[in-house]
């Protein structure tokens, strides 16, 4: 018994291990200088935020032209209505780094007068812990695909898993 709760603390400590180290830095829109007016919809910085998976304790970065432009941190309906009034936070100093440090959205705008309005805004979603190590997703429907089956490919979050319970069955090795 006492082998059991040392290899299931050996793999709570392998699981914090890796859930504080994976924190990545997003620059936004993947290029400098992307915090600008988009041109067209699709360069829309909130079609790069819903392709991309954001996590608690992510980071994203900005590069701009401090003197020409702002970032400012706002509420939900201050997004919607680009109201600069009342910001959660304020950065202006052209290299702009915020720690995502809770699941669910989170809302910025340009701190430009009427840039806003013309679209320079960004919200990105932070998945929740229980979201963001699930494992399993639901199988395609049959008639999705016309060609012969595909083999399964492995993706970083079972690998993760993997690694996770190799280690932690040698650290109870080692310590037990």
């Amino acid at each position: 018994m006492a082998s059991h709760r040392a290899l299931l603390s050996a793999m709570l400590l392998t699981y914090l291990f890796v859930s504080f180290t994976e924190a990545r830095e997003f620059l936004v829109g993947s290029k400098t200088n992307a915090w600008k007016i988009p041109s067209s919809e699709a360069e829309s910085l909130n079609k790069w935020a819903e392709a991309s998976r954001f996590q608690i304790g992510d980071s994203l970065v900005w590069n701009y032209d401090p003197s020409k432009d702002s970032v400012l941190q706002v509420s939900e309906k201050d997004f919607e209505s680009c109201s600069t009034s009342s910001p959660i936070a304020v950065y202006k100093d052209g290299s702009t780094k915020v720690k995502l440090d809770r699941s669910g959205a989170f809302y910025f705008i340009s701190g430009a007068e009427g840039h806003c309005e013309k679209g320079q805004k960004l919200v990105t979603v932070v998945l929740s812990v229980r979201r963001q190590f699930s494992y399993v997703s639901p199988a395609p429907s049959p008639v999705d695909f016309e060609g012969p089956a595909v083999a399964p490919t492995s993706g970083g979050a079972s690998l993760r898993g993997g690694l996770m319970v190799v280690f932690g069955f040698l650290v109870g090795l080692v310590f037990f």
